[in-house]
């Protein structure tokens, strides 16, 4: 498997024999220093989510399955996340709070490395924010399980390499909309995070 931090590397694969310090700043390296503005219109509503990344000697991304009695994206694959809260002072503070709450992890173990491209849900009507964090070791995980079905984590290099996902689109209301899908074990990531996992490839292979 080709690993998407050979392209990050002037040394070959950083996830090996290299401290997470190094890794991490090659990645941060590569994306955005503030966020972009979320063009709303008239009908989207802001929402953030944290791509997390676990700095472990492998680097993996945490994600959740969302549970099935969730009023939008039941069951589906996702980063913690959600819409702004009257109470947020910012995008950052909308995804860290929906971190602590959806999984339990404080974010004392978060340091924000950057921003993606926001994205647009169609269905659902949201611009969401993407913020990259690295999460050190030694969290503890206290799920909600009225949110969350399940939070497990998978390699971003796995993640990062294009032989794992593969092309779809789906037509609705007369619209062809496209979109990835990255399966992995019993899961089969797509949708808006599917998207935000490739644009974050794409910044690390460049």
């Amino acid at each position: 498997m080709r690993k998407a931090f050979d392209m990050v590397s002037d040394s070959g694969n950083i996830s090996t024999g290299a401290s997470p310090r190094g890794w991490r700043a090659r990645i941060q390296s590569r994306l955005d220093r503030a966020p972009q503005e979320l063009r709303l219109g008239q009908t989207l509503k802001p929402a953030a989510i944290l791509l997390p990344i676990i700095e472990r000697e492998e680097p993996s991304v945490l994600l959740t399955k969302r549970s099935e009695d969730m009023p939008t994206h039941a069951g589906q694959i996702s980063f913690p996340g959600g819409r702004v809260h009257p109470g947020d002072e910012s995008l950052v503070h909308t995804a860290l709070r929906e971190l602590e709450e959806e999984t339990g992890i404080s974010r004392e173990f978060v340091a924000v490395g950057g921003f993606l491209d926001p994205y647009e849900t169609v269905n659902s009507g949201f611009m969401i924010l993407p913020v990259v964090g690295f999460v050190r070791e030694g969290f503890t995980l206290n799920v909600n399980e009225q949110e969350v079905a399940e939070v497990f984590e998978v390699p971003l290099a796995y993640l990062c390499d294009p032989k794992n996902r593969s092309p779809m689109s789906v037509e609705r209301q007369g619209v062809i909309r496209e979109f990835h899908t990255i399966p992995f074990g019993a899961h089969t990531i797509w949708g808006a995070t599917a998207e935000m996992i490739v644009n974050l490839s794409g910044r690390l292979c460049t």
